[in-house]
């Protein structure tokens, strides 16, 4: 016991010390000397505003190179990097040699959103037949199925809410709701719903390089918990299956054989995990946009059929996702730059989605904006977000219920980003639903 005590402890000092501690000391020594990607990790950790960054790298041409990576906001660029063969997903920090093999020893038994089995950083042949699992039952007319549901959630949070007092509306709305449906799709009783929840913040910061060592076994041990409890879960669905789209997965997965069980509770973990983390994110980011453009509210009061075009305006111009990776699986030439093998190429989908050649005025927030479902927010490519059509319907209906319901929400001091630096949105967004002195809505 005490010797499986210690050895634990020993591979999380060598897992962080390998994935995180040491990029840590060369991304800030790389920051410190100007170069352009460890200036940009570093400002963005914490949550910091990135966007002037991000203009720096587009100033400098379609895919600048840093002493890290090549980076591009290009759309065009970034696109071809999400779509093409030649570049493929990976871990960002996967070392080489006798690191790489200190770095499995350390990680072993841990299921992790950037190691393989996760879809995230696997290609075909797995990824095509992990991914073909997942959409026999992730349906986009199963997700359109949900939308009369999600819309007596989102009227039952609100319903819940005093419109006179301070509520900070990432708790109460941003989190609920998202968390709500997508554990009702999967199976996963009420009592847990909050648990789920505590398991994806927890997690959320495994897809930054880099983590100070207090994060770091944070997020190890929220990985851990989730993928205990997805063990159960599993377990109960196997005993007792419903009609939700967990117990389908797996009904699906035991007849064919298709995943062994560590695929399956990789794949379904990020299914779920994914299912109310960015949406979370896309939720506070336009209801924050939407406070900020009162003209653009007014724009949609006149024009209700404008909420499908708007939520896509809002993932353009404040995606949940900032940026994502590509590995070079061969010499091969992108805008003009020889990429050899092996090379990383950042592609920063922020920045993509403001590129002036797509979007006329890219920092304006127009919620009429004709091409706004031109951004690369769900990536593109074999690994576009299997939950894009889930993620829409929600936007749509949790934005456009609060906004009937409360027209003149007032964000409130004290509003602060979440600290994750891929994943980006508001951990705290204090608001009073109806300002001080205005009359309440006549029914």
């Amino acid at each position: 016991m005490v010797l499986a005590a210690v050895t634990r402890r020993t591979r999380g000092t060598v897992a962080w010390g390998v994935g995180h501690g040491i990029p840590r000391l060369a991304v800030r020594s790389l920051a410190a000397r100007g170069d352009l990607q460890g200036r940009l990790i570093m400002q963005g950790t914490g949550g910091g505003d990135v966007s002037g960054l991000i203009e720096e790298v587009r100033a400098l041409g379609p895919l600048p190179r840093t002493r890290l990576s090549l980076l591009s906001a290009d759309h065009a660029v970034v696109k071809e990097v999400l779509s093409h063969a030649d570049f493929r997903t990976g871990d960002p920090t996967q070392a080489s040699g006798l690191l790489e093999r200190v770095s499995r020893w350390a990680n072993r038994d841990l299921l992790h959103p950037l190691r393989a089995p996760s879809m995230l950083v696997t290609e075909p042949p797995d990824h095509t037949r992990y991914r073909k699992l997942v959409t026999r039952v992730f349906t986009a007319r199963a997700i359109e199925d949900l939308r009369a549901r999600t819309q007596e959630i989102a009227d039952g949070l609100l319903d819940a809410l005093d419109p006179d007092s301070p509520v900070d509306l990432v708790q109460a709305y941003c989190s609920a709701l998202p968390v709500t449906v997508i554990a009702e799709i999967l199976g996963v009783p009420a009592d847990e719903h909050d648990a789920v929840l505590r398991y994806g913040a927890m997690a959320a910061p495994s897809l930054d390089l880099g983590l100070d060592r207090a994060t770091f076994r944070v997020v190890d041990q929220g990985l851990r918990d989730f993928d205990a409890w997805l063990e159960r879960h599993f377990a109960r669905l196997r005993r007792q299956p419903g009609d939700d789209l967990f117990s389908r997965l797996l009904a699906a997965s035991d007849e064919d054989g298709v995943l062994d069980e560590r695929e399956l509770r990789s794949t379904a973990g990020l299914v779920l995990a994914a299912g109310f983390e960015t949406t979370v994110n896309l939720l506070g980011n336009g209801i924050t946009l939407l406070a900020r453009h009162p003209e653009q509210r007014e724009a949609l009061r006149a024009d209700p059929a404008g909420w499908t075009n708007a939520v896509d305006e809002v993932l353009r111009v404040d995606p949940p996702v900032l940026l994502t990776g590509r590995m070079a699986a061969r010499d091969t030439r992108l805008a003009g730059v020889d990429v050899p093998s092996g090379a990383q190429v950042v592609a920063l989908l922020a920045g993509a989605n403001r590129d002036p050649a797509v979007f006329d005025d890219p920092l304006r927030f127009d919620v009429a904006r004709p091409n706004a479902r031109d951004h690369l927010a769900f990536s593109s490519g074999r690994h576009y977000c299997l939950g894009a059509a889930l993620a829409r319907m929600e936007g749509e209906v949790g934005l456009r219920t609060l906004f009937d319901r409360f027209p003149d929400v007032q964000l409130l001091p004290g509003a602060r980003r979440r600290p994750t630096r891929i994943l980006r949105g508001w951990e705290h967004l204090p608001a009073r639903l109806r300002p001080e002195g205005a009359p309440a809505q006549q029914s």
